[in-house]
């Protein structure tokens, strides 16, 4: 038998966090049997929680922006790959004006708090940690995501984006430490749970499996991606926590090599190989090219003898992490970037001009003009599109069920899957980017048969069966960037008004006029998908 050693599951080694005070206020300390006690009034939670969601809504952290610059500076990217990390450092430069958020999808609210034994708050925490995203949410231009259920099938917006997830756990001392998430569905969607087994673990099997996998992230939440790879696991929930915190930078400071006590640690050189393998895959930042990943956080873990969970997740462009933490001395967050346009270069690249496409003509005509190019080829559209997205699909689709007419609207016009961010006064939209295209694929068959969906503009690959469908009916798939909502709203969005379903809110059927709106042929009407071909 071994002797007992406690050894704690994830020994960070250090905090290399830059702070911002926020304020001294809310905190004292006390004495109490010759230990130092941190009393924290819970309003002090409340402004924290306020605090942090509004700041992670508008900024992102400086590392983040970096990595997009140097995509710029990289003479290996392709053009694709730079349009993307241009377009998004443009569109953190309108974010960080602080009126339209970074992401349409403001997403869930998460907590995770590791309390000190000798923290006092005399409350629930997760209580006033709640009110201050209630408060965020309903001052700010930010988006209500969240859906509660009534029955099984019987759902309903609570109208404040509550519930958030809020996991406080236990630690020794005295200080307050948090990590503040905004997690939209589309991110949220791409993280993967696999039940392997010790035959994973040999370098031939996991390189195979890695190559795999990878397919399935896909561009759907918006590369180039921070990827979590977890290996290990003392139970399922264990690998997935591991995975958010690990995409979040949470756990950058663990140890580089195991030990008999079963820590976790990183491992560089897999992360290395994993970059290599995710660059030469050619998805790059959403249409071809070399960043599918800003950089690769591989965790190894222990596990049962009888298991081996493997965990993949990513933090999109919308990297929205902040940390924080209350001390004796105050209430402090990590200092997030404030002034982006320093990270932009003095001209765009060079792209040779996308093709202009009239929207405002019949469908016939659109149809004949997308037919005349490639996959992949860049477009501007300029004209009218119709939002729509999960419950109007629905709706209509109920509406040919019961022998109706697909609303005219459907066939005239190209159809965008996305749902805005509340609009700030004077502008006609908040932060309005694409949603995922996959989550519409068993509309596109029946829709395009009688006349609908002929032209889509949304973002990520789609199922075999959307290209079968535009093959037979002669539609076309346009990819959207995922990511940049709030420059989209600012100069490509030029009106909006609600035309159906005005009960489903964020999801309510819209028409909107749009001008220089970036998209890429992604499947076309001759069978091919740009996604297929990588």
């Amino acid at each position: 038998m071994s002797d007992f050693k406690y050894q704690k599951p994830f020994p960070i080694t250090k905090d290399t966090t830059k702070y911002r005070l926020l304020t001294k206020d809310y905190v004292s300390t006390v004495e109490v049997d010759g230990r130092k006690i941190v009393k924290v009034d819970p309003k002090g939670l409340e402004m924290l929680s306020k605090e942090a969601f509004s700041d992670v809504s508008f900024f992102l952290r400086p590392a983040h922006l970096n990595k997009l610059k140097s995509i710029l500076q990289d003479d290996e990217a392709s053009d694709n790959d730079r349009f993307v990390a241009h377009t998004m450092l443009l569109n953190q430069v309108v974010a960080a004006e602080g009126e339209l958020p970074t992401c349409q999808d403001t997403g869930t609210a998460i907590v995770v708090a590791k309390k000190g034994e000798d923290v006092y708050t005399g409350v629930n925490d997760a209580e006033y940690l709640s009110k201050g995203v209630y408060e965020t949410y309903q001052e700010r231009n930010l988006r209500y995501s969240q859906v509660v259920p009534f029955s099984m099938f019987e759902e309903k917006n609570t109208g404040n984006n509550l519930p958030a997830q809020i996991d406080i756990y236990a630690e020794k001392g005295n200080a307050y430490e948090f990590l503040f998430v905004t997690k939209g569905g589309g991110s949220g969607n791409k993280t993967f749970l696999y039940q392997e087994t010790k035959a994973l673990l040999n370098e031939k099997n996991l390189t195979e499996f890695i190559k795999k996998k990878l397919r399935d992230l896909g561009t759907s939440a918006c590369p180039p991606y921070h990827l979590a790879l977890v290996i290990g696991g003392t139970s399922a929930e264990a690998t997935l926590a591991t995975v958010k915190k690990a995409s979040a930078g949470y756990y950058d400071h663990l140890p580089t090599e195991g030990n008999e006590g079963g820590q976790a640690f990183r491992d560089l050189e897999w992360e290395k190989k994993v970059q290599e393998i995710c660059q030469k895959s050619e998805i790059g930042a959403q249409f071809g090219g070399k960043y599918f990943v800003h950089d690769v956080r591989v965790i190894r873990m222990p596990r049962h003898a009888a298991s081996c969970p493997v965990g993949l997740g990513v933090s999109c462009s919308a990297d929205r992490n902040v940390k924080a933490k209350i001390t004796e001395e105050g209430i402090f967050l990590e200092q997030l970037e404030k002034n982006p346009i320093q990270y932009l270069p003095k001209e765009a690249p060079h792209l040779k001009d996308a093709v202009e496409i009239n929207l405002d003509q019949p469908m016939e005509d659109i149809l004949k003009e997308l037919t005349k190019y490639p996959i992949k080829t860049r477009l501007s559209l300029t004209g009218t599109l119709i939002v729509a997205r999960d419950m109007a699909h629905a709706r209509i689709q109920q509406m040919l069920n019961e022998g109706k007419e697909m609303p005219e609207y459907f066939k005239n016009h190209p159809v965008y899957y996305a749902g805005p961010a509340k609009t700030p006064k004077g502008m006609p939209s908040g932060s309005f980017g694409p949603t995922t295209a996959g989550r519409m694929d068993p509309y596109v068959g029946p829709f395009q048969k009688v006349g609908g969906s002929m032209v889509m503009v949304a973002k990520g690959n789609r199922y075999q069966s959307v290209t079968d469908a535009c093959k037979e009916n002669g539609g076309f798939y346009l990819g959207s960037i995922g990511g940049p909502a709030a420059v989209l709203a600012k100069n490509s969005i030029k009106s909006i008004e609600v035309i159906d379903f005005p009960e489903l809110g964020m999801e309510a059927v819209r028409k909107i006029r749009v001008e220089n709106f970036p998209a890429f042929i992604i499947v076309d009407d001759k069978g091919n998908d740009f996604f297929a071909d990588m």
